[in-house]
């Protein structure tokens, strides 16, 4: 069984469902801790051609919370008038905005939540049928960090494959991983001209 485990991102770059796609089950990282200033709750657009950052509002976010402790104060109506008025003439615009009306629709303000049903609702956008779960909610020693709780998470799941982003490369040792059964394998994300998710949402892969 073929493994991946990673955190969650709103409206990650396209290698993320690359990965996702890549795999038998995919694991959401949610229960680590939330990073100030990274990628969690933010991502960029393109409007007039140019890369305009968005942020989604957070209910007092620190470092010292998990992704899954933290609660969404944002209700969206600034973000989609910008999408509506940035790709309206868009070839994708309306399956599109469809889309993400729905995921900005959802009810449950639970960061980790809300961008978990996000990653699925877009996985299945995208024809992708790998069975997705969440870290919280698996059996496991929580105690264990970086690379140990993530062969734990591999030997609970009896992934005999695990396969990560080419970035991860600094990170995991195959060595150590085959000394749990588990063969490791980096996946080359293909790269397109445009590589922003909501952007070639809209106008299609180029």
């Amino acid at each position: 069984m073929k493994l991946a485990i990673i955190q969650p991102y709103l409206f990650p770059y396209i290698g993320y469902f690359q990965l996702i796609n890549a795999v038998d089950k995919f694991v959401i990282y949610d229960d680590v801790n939330y990073i100030k200033g990274g990628w969690v709750n933010r991502n960029n657009l393109l409007v007039n051609n140019q890369k305009y950052l968005f942020t989604i509002t957070l209910n007092q976010p620190s470092p010292f919370k998990l992704i899954n402790e933290i609660i969404i104060k944002d209700e969206f109506n600034k973000l989609l008038k910008t999408l509506y008025h940035s790709y309206l003439k868009a070839p994708y615009y309306n399956q599109t905005f469809n889309l993400l009306n729905k995921i900005f629709s959802y009810r449950k303000r639970n960061l980790g939540e809300f961008i978990t049903n996000s990653i699925k609702e877009i996985s299945k956008y995208l024809g992708i049928t790998t069975e997705i779960v969440v870290s919280s909610q698996l059996k496991k020693n929580n105690n264990l960090k970086n690379k140990e709780k993530v062969i734990h998470i591999c030997e609970a799941l009896n992934a005999s494959k695990y396969i990560n982003a080419i970035g991860g490369q600094a990170l995991y040792n195959k060595v150590e991983f085959a000394n749990h059964n588990i063969d490791l394998k980096f996946l080359k994300q293909i790269r397109f001209h445009i590589n922003n998710l909501i952007t070639i949402l809209f106008h299609g892969i180029p």
